[in-house]
């Protein structure tokens, strides 16, 4: 298994574009948000000081406002659409690298944590300075979520953009995002399908809508009050929430390591909020949590992903414990990995298609998590085993088919390698 993890690395080295990482080459050129967190802890299992290097890259695009955005465009590259031109944030960001509008999963706070408990046990005290700064970095970034992602005070963070939550095109945005006019003043120039099966992305349509999206939040000139009372769509998104909920957790634990006194208050109340709103949006009949389309006022009641997210942040009583167990070995049956990002005997099922069905190593890790921590240990040894096997057969790939195993989008993927990095170390070091 050495050469697998020598490989991984290589690849990690083989995207680095100087302090930090593309998540492929050519079909992803710039710095993606929760890519580059997963991919610090990654590079935390055997260089610390790149992990670290790896997030404080990523803040120098945090806004003013502490929003993390989605992308930083740290060098020119026309191998992806849209662009900077497209995005036009310049005014929002003042003397740092241009940026997307909009942002992604906090996972900088729990890959924060990772990187720091590893130092730790290194006996690396050299790295507190550092951990502080990109300690403060991430609670900006927290009371942003809070301030301007929950102004009515549900508990629970929306998003404004399918591209926010990490899963473009999954079946769960479908009805909020048919409202979305497919009209737009902006040229599509996709690049995606010239690096990767237009079977396997997201379609025409789809990106039709999201870049009337852009052009919305483009018009309110990014400010966020805008942008939220124009939004043609919104959703309370379970998964963002609990992502959000444990990183505030790990910053929790982060800010007892450093006396901070106040900011332990502060972020233990976010933490309660959150878990209050997350609690709320379990569905006893779908045996998992659900996210709210707030423009319809509807659960979002498509089997993705999401209903299992909220497992790092909560615990389970005893009937939800055993729900969840049955139901995702239900996804998993018959499948040669999973967790499926969508459940396969859904008809939105597409196994080969984005996030429409394939297997996403990052989401079995996240999966894997809050399995462990409601001792579930069988089932997440089970998931991490088949995700572990997976990328050893099929390659460092985007994302896998689960019917066959097959690799499938783009190649040399930073945040796979990343995945197989932290789950190897883990499996070694039990």
């Amino acid at each position: 298994m050495s050469d697998i993890t020598d490989a991984a690395r290589a690849i990690l080295a083989f995207n680095d574009r100087g302090g930090y990482t593309v998540p492929t080459d050519a079909l992803y050129p710039f710095q993606w948000n929760w890519d580059s967190a997963f991919v610090s802890m990654g590079f935390a299992t055997f260089n610390i000081d790149r992990a670290y290097q790896e997030l404080e890259r990523l803040i120098e695009g945090q806004w003013d406002d502490g929003m993390l955005p989605h992308i930083v465009f740290h060098v020119p590259s026309d191998t992806y659409f849209p662009g900077p031109d497209v995005w036009n944030t310049h005014h929002r960001h003042h003397k740092k690298p241009t940026t997307s509008g909009i942002t992604q999963p906090p996972v900088f706070g729990m890959a924060l944590r990772y990187i720091y408990e590893i130092a730790l046990t290194e006996g690396r005290e050299d790295v507190l300075a550092r951990t502080r700064l990109l300690f403060h970095a991430a609670l900006r970034s927290h009371r942003w979520w809070m301030k301007v992602r929950d102004p009515e005070k549900r508990g629970l963070v929306a998003i404004l953009h399918p591209w926010e939550s990490g899963s473009d095109n999954s079946p769960a945005w479908d009805e909020a995002l048919a409202r979305v006019s497919t009209i737009t003043k902006t040229e599509i120039c996709r690049q995606d399908t010239k690096h990767v099966s237009a079977a396997m992305r997201p379609h025409h349509a789809d990106y039709q809508r999201f870049i009337h999206l852009v052009e919305v939040y483009r018009e309110c000139k990014w400010d966020p009050v805008k942008q939220w009372s124009a939004a043609p769509f919104k959703v309370a998104d379970v998964q963002m929430t609990a992502i959000l909920a444990r990183a505030t957790a790990d910053l929790i634990w982060i800010a007892s390591h450093l006396n901070l006194l106040d900011e332990i208050n502060e972020l233990s109340t976010i933490h309660r909020i959150l878990l209050d709103g997350l609690r709320g949006r379990w569905r006893n009949n779908l045996r998992g949590f659900v996210s709210l389309d707030l423009i319809s006022g509807k659960d979002i009641q498509k089997p993705t992903q999401a209903y299992f997210i909220p497992l790092i942040a909560i615990e389970l009583d005893t009937y939800q414990h055993e729900a969840v167990q049955d139901e995702i070995e239900r996804w998993c049956n018959g499948m040669i990995v999973g967790v499926p990002s969508t459940a396969p005997f859904s008809s939105d099922f597409e196994s080969k298609r984005y996030w429409r069905g394939p297997v996403w190593a990052v989401i079995n890790w996240l999966i894997v998590d809050g399995l462990c921590k409601n001792h579930l240990a069988e089932l997440a040894a089970i998931i991490e085993g088949n995700t572990i096997n997976a990328i050893e057969r099929a390659g460092f790939r985007e994302y896998f088919d689960p019917i066959t195993g097959e690799g499938l989008g783009g190649n040399s993927f930073s945040w796979t390698a990343a995945a197989y990095l932290v789950l190897r170390h883990r499996l070694n070091n039990q």
